[in-house]
């Protein structure tokens, strides 16, 4: 067990740019590759480094959040020291307000966080798809002595609003900036997953809320770089930020790839999530399946290619789904056929219905719509 270190997770993320998506639940609860939700990825990388003491800050829609998370039990974290402890998105209870950005949420947790006996914090959004050896870095944090660590990877910047590090041999930042537009351009982009000395990070939020500010990125870390005591840490294996519809198809599609899969999936240090005892999946007599992930529950009569089924999907004879997620207890029914398309939870697309998105705009369907 890890003592030296508790969790907060921001349960919102961009969930304007997520649209149809998020509508129905918060972003934290959104399904990702075929059985789990985004939280998943955070939740199992701080339990599998020994946190267990793990804060969810909310915002809003999050009732489907608290029916996935439960008591904790599926991440080992029903105990009676610690476990997890869910925030309303209230700044005061007094005024009902809902927090404008991090300084303000972190505020509203500070009387948690200075009752917590451990002596450092990571931050985390629940966007991130990535399998975390927190505890390493950590290491790496106390070693360096730092303030705050932040997690980054090497990629192209395909949305809006990413933080953009330059930093030298030894790790420490040297500039911080905010990218306004996308390109193919290889950079050092943040994950916003940040390792903070509690003291410090607390002191930091009481004088920025005093101040008025809001934004962390902004308000503090921008600010800090100056100070010489800020530390990027870059991760090597595969990680994935989910903040619109399009980042959400796209890295759907790369779970399809093998060693993407072995990444997220594959090592000693699982990725857990709520347990559903389910029937195993169904190939019927016409079932044609080529190169899709597939999750228990399933009844397939028809043709799916480089496609994403969740639980209990329902494909039915003549039907065609290609390059497609269908979220759990989807139905395409006799002769429909959909492509560069996502649908929500109960989604039923009706007998000879054809839609079709492109892989640069895939259409969503929201939740228990009947097309």
């Amino acid at each position: 067990m890890n003592t030296k270190m508790v969790g907060i997770l921001f349960a919102a993320a961009n969930e304007t740019k997520l649209n149809e998506l998020t509508i129905h639940r918060t972003t934290a609860s959104l399904p990702f590759a075929g059985r789990y939700r985004l939280i998943d990825f955070a939740l199992s990388s701080l339990v599998n480094s020994g946190v267990t003491r793990i804060g969810i800050i909310t915002r809003n829609n999050y009732s489907s959040l608290m029916d996935h998370i439960r008591m904790g039990r599926d991440w080992d974290l029903n105990r009676k020291n610690g476990g997890i402890s869910v925030f309303p998105p209230f700044v005061l209870n007094t005024s009902r307000e809902v927090y404008k950005g991090k300084i303000e949420a972190l505020y509203t947790v500070l009387d948690y966080l200075k009752k917590a006996p451990e002596d450092y914090v990571c931050m985390a959004n629940c966007n991130v798809a990535a399998n975390i050896k927190v505890d390493d870095i950590l290491d790496e944090h106390i070693k360096r002595d730092a303030d705050i660590t932040i997690l980054c990877h090497k990629a192209s910047v395909n949305s809006s609003k990413r933080v953009l590090i330059t930093k030298n041999d030894d790790g420490l930042v040297t500039d911080l900036s905010a990218s306004e537009i996308p390109s193919d351009k290889e950079h050092l982009v943040s994950l916003n997953i940040y390792i903070a000395k509690k003291d410090f990070l607390i002191a930091k939020v009481e004088q920025s809320y005093a101040r008025g500010y809001v934004e962390f990125e902004k308000d503090i870390l921008f600010k800090e770089v100056e100070n010489g005591k800020i530390y990027a840490h870059e991760l090597e294996g595969h990680a994935a930020i989910i903040d619109d519809v399009k980042t959400y198809y796209n890295e759907s599609m790369k779970v399809l790839d093998m060693s993407v899969r072995e990444e997220l999936f594959g090592s000693l240090r699982k990725i857990y999530t709520k347990v559903k005892d389910s029937v195993p999946t169904m190939y019927m007599n016409d079932a044609k399946v080529k190169n899709s992930l597939i999750a228990d529950g399933c009844v397939i009569n028809g043709t799916v290619e480089n496609s994403i089924l969740f639980r209990s999907v329902r494909i039915e004879e003549g039907a065609v789904v290609r390059n497609s997620i269908i979220m759990e207890n989807g139905i395409v029914m006799r002769g429909g056929k959909i492509s560069y398309t996502i649908t929500d939870k109960q989604v039923v697309i009706g007998a000879g219905r054809q839609i079709s998105g492109s892989e640069t705009y895939p259409i969503v369907i929201v939740k228990n719509k009947i097309v």
